[in-house]
């Protein structure tokens, strides 16, 4: 035991020091027998407990799942395979598992360069966008990248129950589109917002997306990967 405190310290040093992804990397001793008395490292279960979500909101407020799935996760710029993740898209919320106290955990928001979840789902943060209703923690999934990013901010809001029901709300899952060059976000919502953001020309480009099946209204999320990659370099 006094060993695996012993590297625990070890592990606070280096992560001090800007040098635990030269640790992780190396082939130490102890580290198999540190992952199997603690799971994950300390960096990812540090924050505060999870509030649970009120029980008078129908429905639930994560995105993808309402089960811990294995996702990884990027902390300051070290990279964890394999965390159990929840993403609350109602609070803006990151949250993982404490191996110990099984507990929900959540992981502090600054600390967090980016995730993806079990369904291949690519999350990251971005900073800005302070006029936007809806910033939260500033975490927004990557459609795509190409000069400009492709980004779209799930969320849920609630409303409430007109029927007679053990509920008062109910949960509504939403989301925005923006394209974000160089800390600018554009919001995008119309087909001629996206074509001006990225200074293309309509009439050409649209043979493009017409001949590709691409729609901004019936599927956004393919027509933004897609155009994205036309705006001049």
């Amino acid at each position: 035991m006094r060993k695996i405190i012993f590297f625990f310290f070890l592990l606070s040093f280096f992560v001090g020091k800007g040098l635990f992804a030269q640790v992780v990397g190396s082939n130490l001793a102890f580290l198999p027998e540190y992952k199997e008395r603690l799971p994950y490292f300390q960096e990812l279960i540090t924050g505060g407990q999870y509030q649970e979500p009120s029980r008078l909101i129908e429905g639930d407020p994560y995105y993808y799942s309402r089960q811990f799935e294995k996702g990884s996760l990027t902390i300051n710029g070290i990279t964890y395979p394999e965390v159990p993740l929840l993403y609350d898209v109602y609070r803006d919320q990151v949250i993982t598992f404490h191996p110990v106290f099984n507990q929900k955990i959540l992981i502090k928001p600054e600390k967090i360069d980016g995730f993806a979840l079990a369904n291949g789902a690519r999350f990251t943060y971005f900073p800005g966008n302070g006029g936007h209703a809806r910033v939260g923690n500033g975490i927004y999934q990557v459609l795509g990248e190409s000069g400009f990013y492709a980004l779209a901010k799930r969320y849920k809001t609630t409303k409430s129950k007109r029927e007679l029901s053990k509920y008062d709300e109910i949960y509504v899952e939403k989301t925005e589109y923006f394209l974000w060059k160089e800390g600018d976000f554009f919001l995008v919502a119309k087909e001629g917002k996206v074509l001006d953001v990225l200074g293309l020309e309509k009439r050409e480009v649209r043979k493009q997306l017409k001949a590709k099946g691409l729609n901004f209204k019936r599927n956004p999320e393919p027509y933004l990967q897609y155009i994205i990659t036309l705006a001049p370099g």
